[in-house]
């Protein structure tokens, strides 16, 4: 059995390696599209940069069996000169939660940092910074754990830590341009909404991340039965983001007057922070107590650090991982079913919560005021203004979009190619050798010069199209101009919000239809239109309506009514 167990520590370190994709696709989606690539290369590079300085140093200083004062350990490369004997697994299954204190920086200080500096601060947490309070928690010569303290799988030891990190990362950088309004005396007036470009990669990214908790909380289990085991540690990490993310869905049901889909999917990471450091002494009543208060408390914080104190936190980092870290952490001496103040332990072993969590917050505050206060001044921290406003994956690493794939380039024929109306590779038709007045026949004149035209032009949400395209075949409208544009406006007295911030003029995805009709009354189309338009929200478009002198058609040169008929 001890094998078996060996082996599932080994795929939990895997489920949290996988975790990087969740943590990237969260991030990305709750950003706009033009930083993608950037989001992406950061969430690559905190792996692939902590990876070598967890090797070479911050191994050592976590798990060293020398290990000084009860503080540090002293590292002695035996990954290098002891490779047989060495213990893999222990490195391995470190090595994947330090990338996660790392990775847990991004969201707060995405779309305004340097890639450069955020290279630097990924190699210095995963050196030392992690390293040194991690083993206070889990070498067993450290101090924490001589005195009781309890983080089952890293609720203070790595989302404390990759919170109080995110949190002074975003005060440093400031916030995004546009995040807020100021009044002359620099006193911000009002706060503005940035949404995500994609609430479906949030989502991927959250369920992701869930299935990667199994083995972040359940890696180190060595039995699958009673308190502490492999089920219940399952059944707790199950219960407590369910219980948040329903709770946060109710709450901003009633404050907002809409459930909150960004804040909901937080408020499941959040659950899951939150029960990560009691996962193995809670029982189910604890765990849905303590996922009701992270539903909450994540609201909470996110709303106040954004509204409040003006910080500006685009994917939660800080609500979800340093306040549900530390929420999670105390919340072991009020619910730990043989040390609890709630199941007759008394409040030594909250004491004892209460002085780790706050020893590792300062640690980790120090630390990286340090840190960024260095890298601001001898390498800049912050991207250009016009790297912020054009977007970091064109300026910081040369790719006009991370999503080229889905743009609709024009498709040029040339000589040689499979041109149209079935021309095969070297055989296109030549243009200019015979006159376009002898190729088809033209008139010019019109039988009815009286004939009235309109342009009606309409500005709707992509998704609208098809029942718009059939709208307008019913009455007879079979020709139209189709464009994907960007619309940007809101609509007034009909506010809604994002994350407890009303939005504000943004440019969101729309098409451009272009109807010109003589015979089909305009009335009849921009009724067909609005029957099949509205929905009530914002986003329903405008309909305009032009005067149209005249129509020319290119093929036959026809002018007028006849323009219009095929």
């Amino acid at each position: 059995m001890s094998e078996v167990w060996s082996v599932w520590f080994l795929i939990g370190a895997a489920l949290v390696f996988f975790m990087q994709c969740g943590f990237a696709m969260v991030e990305t989606g709750f950003t706009r599209a033009k930083n993608a690539g950037n989001i992406i290369m950061k969430n690559l590079m905190d792996f692939c940069i902590g990876t070598p300085m967890f090797m070479l140093l911050g191994f050592g200083l976590m798990m060293s069996e020398n290990y000084l004062f009860c503080f540090i350990g002293k590292p002695n490369m035996q990954l290098f000169t002891n490779f047989a004997e060495n213990d893999w697994s222990s490195f391995v299954f470190n090595l994947v939660f330090c990338a996660t204190a790392a990775t847990i920086v991004s969201g707060s200080m995405a779309e305004r940092t340097k890639f450069s500096a955020y290279c630097i601060y990924s190699a210095i947490i995963s050196a030392v910074v992690y390293p040194i309070e991690a083993g206070w928690v889990w070498n067993p010569q450290g101090w924490l754990v001589q005195l009781g303290f309890v983080d089952f799988a890293g609720g203070a030891a790595i989302h404390s830590v990759g919170g109080t990190a995110a949190l002074i990362g975003a005060i440093f950088l400031g916030p995004r341009i546009g995040k807020y309004d100021y009044d002359k005396d620099g006193k911000v007036t009002k706060v503005h909404a940035i949404p995500g470009h994609s609430l479906t990669l949030g989502a991927l990214g959250t369920f992701i991340l869930w299935f990667g908790w199994y083995g972040f909380n359940g890696a180190a289990c060595t039995q699958l039965l009673g308190v502490g085991g492999l089920a219940a540690v399952f059944t707790t990490t199950t219960i407590a983001p369910a219980v948040a993310a329903v709770t946060t869905m109710f709450f901003t049901w009633c404050k907002n007057g809409k459930p909150d889909v960004s804040m909901t999917l937080n408020a499941s990471l959040a659950g899951l922070v939150a029960i990560t450091p009691t996962c193995a002494t809670v029982d189910a009543l604890g765990a849905t107590i303590i996922g009701v208060v992270a539903g909450i408390i994540v609201v909470v914080v996110v709303e106040g650090l954004d509204v409040k104190l003006h910080i500006d936190d685009p994917v939660g980092a800080v609500g979800v991982h340093l306040a549900n870290g530390i929420w999670g952490t105390l919340s072991d001496g009020l619910f730990n079913v043989e040390s609890g103040v709630f199941y007759g332990g008394g409040f030594g072993h909250l004491g004892v919560q209460t002085l780790g969590e706050f020893t590792i917050v300062a640690w980790t505050a120090v630390c990286m005021l340090i840190v960024f206060s260095l890298i601001r001044k001898f390498h800049g921290l912050r991207a250009s203004r016009e790297e912020e406003v054009i977007g970091l994956d064109k300026l910081e690493h040369g790719i006009a979009s991370s999503y080229a794939g889905f743009i609709m380039a024009p498709q040029v024929m040339t000589e040689g190619e499979t041109g149209v109306g079935g021309l095969s590779a070297g055989a296109s038709a030549s243009v200019g050798d015979v006159p376009v007045e002898k190729a088809v026949p033209v008139a010019k004149g019109t039988t009815r010069p009286d004939a009235k035209f309109h342009m009606v032009t309409i500005v709707t949400r992509p998704s609208k199209f098809d029942e718009l395209k059939h709208a307008m075949n019913d009455i007879n409208v079979t020709g139209m101009t189709v464009a994907n544009v960007m619309g940007c406006g809101v609509q007034h007295g009909n506010t809604e919000k994002y994350r407890g911030v009303p939005i504000e003029m943004t440019l969101l995805p729309k098409i451009k239809v272009d109807i010109v009709v003589s015979e089909v009354p305009v009335e009849l189309v921009v009724t067909a239109a609005k029957e099949v338009l509205y929905t009530g929200h914002i986003g329903d478009g405008k309909i305009f309506v032009y005067d149209v002198q005249n129509v020319i058609k290119v093929r036959t040169g026809e002018e007028g009514y006849e323009a219009l008929q095929d």
